[in-house]
């Protein structure tokens, strides 16, 4: 298993992801974020980390706020 990322290393990525859903656009963004999704599950290269990571991200998704 790979080390975490460095915090500036994790802002710096959420901003570019964060910017490239946005570039996706409305219509595009859930097709863009399942293909990102699975070209980063090819890169680990474990089912069971990947379903984990899918569990990870479900938990406790807060809803989309306007403040």
């Amino acid at each position: 298993m790979s080390a975490p990322l460095a915090p500036d290393a994790r802002d710096r990525l959420y901003a570019a992801c964060a910017n490239a859903v946005t570039e996706a656009g409305p219509a595009r963004e859930s097709l863009f974020l399942a293909r990102l999704a699975l070209l980063l599950f090819e890169q680990v290269g474990d089912e069971a980390r990947c379903r984990q990571a899918l569990a990870d991200a479900l938990q406790d998704l807060p809803m989309p706020s306007l403040s």
